[in-house]
């Protein structure tokens, strides 16, 4: 009998939520199938048997605590004929103080799994947390989201029609105890400077109609973000201090060969920053076909690792939700980020000084201070600016 160690997943992750075993004690297994659902960090991924045989023993209940490098589960793998170990000295194996630890904590007569085929309500793991916390069975709750997927509301809801509604205390888990962590180091650490400019949209809006048509007729919704994205990477080609990364001790500037540029999402489960890979050598296409893929993974708690690793600037466009001013905290170790405000139709005056309607966007950086000064910012935002307020001169530095 073995033990599966939680391997380090990476990016600093030490720790992760048990959110569903899909196996029970005693079941058979073949290498690759899934037997554990775990909430990281980040993002919610699958644990498969690492070789074809037998569950001997679950170390922990659903939504306990899995630390990295302890044992997740026991299993006995299959002989060549298939057939697991069956001898007596098997079943009297001394287990290891960690393992005999985490079995005392679990009762005898409680189950630590579920049936892998029963149909399961869709819901996020952070709407499961809450209808344990509050001894609520998901299975007779109503569902209002997409395919009956139980949604915090509707779990609210059931807690008011049966007058339990209480003083709700949440435990900070998951993606939303990483951010806070993450940003209280980096407002903590970073000394952050804010920039702020306008842009004239209009001619941009332009574009983006007559593209537009174009992109469905290839199956792709595309975004002014795909604009914004690829008009940032065009502009810190000339800029390559801005895409840079700074290293933990701060001693040493590392200058990133690519553009990936992270995006913030607000999911169901908290913010997450995936980042498009290689901005600068894709086509607009196939940079709004990317956003489009990572905006859905990150709802449906499904990200990979890559997508979240790697970012070299992001952007939070706040504008959709209405916001159009910000001051932004950096995506450590990036040294700046930009928030996208709404686009606005304002009064300006035109070269005649005729007052004139005008589409203006309001963008707010925030640099890390030991890496970048106003100046360079500045110049930055000039370049970056131009191709927006010009799209049509983006035409001529695309590769």
């Amino acid at each position: 009998m073995s033990d599966f160690i939680l391997p380090d997943i990476g990016e600093g992750i030490v720790e992760c939520e048990l959110v569903k075993w899909l196996v029970a004690e005693g079941d058979r297994v073949e290498e690759d199938q899934p037997v554990v659902e775990v909430m990281t960090d980040k993002a919610l991924v699958e644990i498969p048997a690492p070789a074809t045989g037998r569950i001997a023993r679950l170390y922990y209940r659903e939504g306990d605590v899995a630390k990295v490098d302890s044992p997740l589960f026991a299993w006995e793998e299959s002989d060549a004929s298939g057939v697991e170990p069956t001898s007596e000295n098997d079943a009297d194996e001394p287990v290891s103080a960690a393992r005999e630890s985490r079995a005392d904590t679990i009762p005898a007569n409680e189950s630590i799994s579920s049936s892998p085929h029963r149909q399961r309500t869709p819901a996020s793991p952070a709407v499961r947390r809450l209808v344990r916390e509050h001894g609520l069975n998901l299975d007779t709750i109503a569902g209002s989201g997409k395919d009956g997927r139980v949604l915090k509301e509707d779990v609210l809801a059931c807690l008011e029609t049966d007058e339990q509604v209480t003083a709700q205390v949440e435990p900070m888990t998951g993606i939303r105890s990483v951010m806070a962590r993450h940003m209280e180091a980096a407002a903590r650490t970073i000394p952050h400077f804010v920039y702020g400019d306008e842009v004239d949209v209009t001619e941009l809006l332009t574009v983006y109609e007559r593209l537009k048509s174009g992109a469905e007729r290839a199956g792709i919704r595309l975004t002014l973000m795909a604009l914004f994205m690829k008009s940032l990477a065009l502009a810190i080609r000339e800029h390559p201090l801005i895409n840079a990364r700074l290293n933990e001790d701060a001693s040493e500037i590392h200058y990133q060969p690519a553009c990936h540029i992270g995006m913030a999402v607000d999911s169901e489960n908290g913010l997450v920053v995936p980042n498009v890979k290689h901005a600068e050598r894709l086509t607009l296409l196939e940079i709004a076909a990317e956003i489009a893929r990572l905006t859905e993974d990150a709802r449906q708690g499904r990200l990979a690792r890559a997508d979240l690793q790697g970012g070299t600037i992001s952007m939070s466009n706040i504008g959709v939700l209405g916001g159009t001013y910000a001051a932004p905290i950096i995506n450590a170790p990036e040294v700046a980020i930009v928030a996208l405000g709404r686009i606005q139709w304002l009064p300006r005056f035109d070269v005649q000084n005729n007052v004139v309607s005008r589409a203006i966007m309001t963008v707010s950086w925030a640099g890390d201070h030991r890496v970048l000064d106003g100046g360079t910012m500045a110049r930055f935002c000039n370049d970056w600016k131009s191709y927006l307020e010009s799209p049509e001169t983006m035409l001529l530095h695309m590769g």
